[in-house]
This record gives structure tokens, sequence and C-alpha cells, in this order.
């Protein structure tokens, strides 16, 4: 990256640090059950909620616990499944058209990262029933209240049931982006373990690994604060410690753990921001609907490599707090240690080692778009520029990196 454009994303990116501790972020109220959802509506004055969810979930019966719960308190609520792996401005649509049509008056996003992305979108749309979508991406867009919205993560991994992020796809282009406002952080969020039970495990590992990306990159960028630097350890040390228990046995603990790690890690990235991770598996998800965490698993340690000396001195931090080593042990050793480790999770979970839906035809585009997303906003450990994110993207994809569109 040239000097200019490398001076200009620093000063955006300091502006945004010094604004930090003035700015309106909130952390969700936290409610330990599903059970106690119809309290808060009767105190909130709402009677009739809708749930965003998707079919996945609705298949494995996920949602069945709240809809009784719901009915035996005399609440009246429509239910929207139709949210896909990446949501698009079409769910949207069609989950406002329901909102609208039935009178609801109040949101609960039930799911992953998907659902909740697809409430917020319905939210922004009624705080701005002017507005498509496509006008609010970006920063502070929305800037009015959205109605109430519970969220009940189903996965340990997305946080977005406490951040101010909606990601959406354009219907059209597949082309995906983000809205970035404070009203679109949830009002409540539910962290019940019961609901993550009957999770398969390999949604279990990549939302984990989801989670442990937003962790280590709001560690690891030049934003953010003693605070947000507090959650990210934290957030990484239950990630590392629970991660594979809750694959493997499921265990109420575990889930629990997990479900606390990745809030967490959402309260830290929503005020630090993300880096070239989440931008180059943005586009991923955009162009190949490549599930995010998935994406995220696989680009984590790339990154973290080519990032080099820049962040061996966090990495040796988060490789202290989480005793992956010792005081004695040398900067790059320790760093070194994080990354395996990060490796050998993926190795346990069976996660690939190459993205191979990559077509080289595709990655200039790929490139413009997590150029676009990333700079000036995420304050990176090393600004890239579209070259440097094209080579990302081959080494992503692997020797056998094909040459035809997808």
């Amino acid at each position: 990256m040239n000097v200019f454009l490398s001076c200009y994303c620093r000063i955006f990116q300091m502006v945004l640090k010094l604004a930090l501790p003035v700015l309106p972020y909130r952390n969700p109220r936290i409610l330990p059950k599903v059970t106690d959802i119809p309290a808060v509506l009767q105190e909130q004055g709402k009677r009739k909620p809708l749930i965003v969810t998707d079919q996945g979930i609705r298949s494995l019966g996920l949602t069945e616990g709240l809809e009784q719960v719901l009915r035996k308190n005399g609440l009246p609520f429509e239910l929207y499944d139709r949210v896909v792996a990446n949501p698009t401005t079409d769910n949207v649509e069609e989950a406002l058209e329901i909102y609208g049509r039935e009178k609801c008056d109040c949101l609960i996003a039930f799911g992953g990262g998907s659902p909740m992305d697809c409430a917020k979108g319905v939210g922004a749309r009624i705080a701005r029933p002017g507005k498509q979508l496509n006008d609010l991406k970006g920063i502070l867009k929305v800037l009015r209240r959205i109605p109430l919205l519970i969220a009940i993560p189903t996965t340990a991994g997305t946080g977005s049931e406490t951040t101010l992020a909606c990601v959406i796809v354009d219907g059209k282009t597949r082309h995906k982006y983000a809205i970035n406002d404070f009203p679109l952080i949830p009002s409540y969020a539910v962290l019940d373990e019961t609901v993550t039970k009957t999770l398969p495990p390999a949604v279990t590992a990549t939302t984990g690994m989801d989670a442990l990306t937003h962790a280590i990159e709001a560690y690891i960028g030049k934003g953010g604060s003693r605070e947000t630097r507090r959650d990210a350890l934290e957030a990484i040390r239950l990630v590392f410690e629970n991660l594979e228990e809750a694959y493997k046995a499921a265990t109420p603990t575990a889930r629990k753990n997990m479900l606390v790690a990745a809030h967490v890690a959402g309260r830290a990235f929503t005020r630090a921001y993300v880096g070239y991770v989440h931008a180059l598996a943005h586009a991923l998800g955009g162009r190949y609907d490549t599930p995010h965490g998935l994406a995220n698993a696989v680009l984590l340690p790339l990154v973290l490599r080519e990032y080099g000396p820049s962040i061996h001195k966090r990495l040796q931090e988060i490789a202290l707090f989480c005793g992956l080593t010792d005081p004695s042990t040398t900067r790059e050793e320790a760093a070194e240690r994080v990354i395996r480790r990060i490796e050998a999770l993926n190795e346990t979970f069976r996660i690939p080692k190459c993205l191979t839906m990559i077509q080289e035809v595709d990655i200039p585009l790929l490139a413009d778009y997590a150029y676009k997303e990333a700079n000036p906003l995420y304050p990176v450990p090393v600004l890239w520029d579209r070259r440097k994110l094209q080579e990302m993207y081959r080494k992503a994809a692997g020797p056998g990196i094909g040459q035809a569109a997808a």
C-alpha cells in the first residue's frame, strides 16, 4: 500500500480509537434461559414477536421450547424460517413483509449469525423505511431505534447477539457487505446452553473457530482498549479450554463456556474490530456461500503467519495467558505455539487446509471486496493492498486452484 493511503487508513483508525470511550456502545442484558423471555416481553409491553430463524434449526426442533413458552404465556407470534447460510436482502424483505402484515411489534432472532443478521436487517428497514439495505451499508447509517430485539444464539461462534454489525448478501449482485450502527445491538441476549445440545459437531467446530478468530483479531489489532483486550484474552482461553470438549462430548459445561466465549469475543470485536481474516472470509461467503466459520478457520493461521513479527508480541501475550508457554520462551516461538494450537484444532475438527472452491478468475473481484471492507476501517497490524489480498486468496486456495468461474 502506498504511503498516502497508509497514512489515511491509520489516521482514520486513530480517530475511531480516540472516539471509542464516548461512542454509545452498550452490552445487551443477559438472560440465562429461554423461559425468561415472556417476562421481558410483558415488561416491555410487547404482544407479538416475529421469530427469525432458519429451516435447519426448525427441523431440529430447537424452536419448540420457545414456541411452547410463548403459547403458555398467552403470547401470539409469527415465524420466518427461510434464512439462508449467508442471509440475503431477499430474506430481509420477506421477513419484513410478514412483520408488517401480521402487525408484529418486536423481533426474536433464534440461531447463529445468519438469523441474527437477518433480524437486524429487518430492524434497520423498519427504522429506515425509506431506505434499502444497500443505502445503509457502512458505518452509522441507521441512526434510529429499531424494534426490541432479543437474540438467542444456538451456535457459540458469531457473537452477533452483542455486536452492532449486520452482514448481508445482495440478492442480485452476490456482494456481501456490513451495516454497522449502535441501534443494531440487541437489547437482550439469551445464553441458554440447552438450545445448543443438538448442534452437529462440525457446526460446533466451525462456529467455535469463528469465535476464536473474533477474539484473536480484536486482540492483535491496533484498535480497542484495555477492556477489549481483556475480553479477547478471556474468550481465547475459553475456546482453547472448551471447544474440543464441546465438539467431542457436548457437555453442558463446555457448551455454556463456549456461549460465554462467543459472547465475550463479540463484545471485544464490536469495539476493537476485526481484520483481514474476516474481510477475506466475507468475500468468500458472498461469492461461494462458504460457511463463515469454515473460511475463518482456514484463513486464520495463514494470515497470522503472513503478519509475521508485527504480531509476535501480542501472540506471546496470548500464549502466556493461555498457558501455552512460559516467560523463558522466545517471542517468536511463543507466537508459533499459538498458531500451531490453531492448526491442531483445525486438524482435530477435520477442517481442510485449503479452500478449494476459490477460482483464479474470481480472485481480483474477491480481493477488491476484501480491500474495500477492511480499509480504512479495520485497524490491522499490517496494511495490505489488493495485490497482497490476491496473494492470500491464492495461498488459501492451495496448489490446485481452479481456472474457471464457479
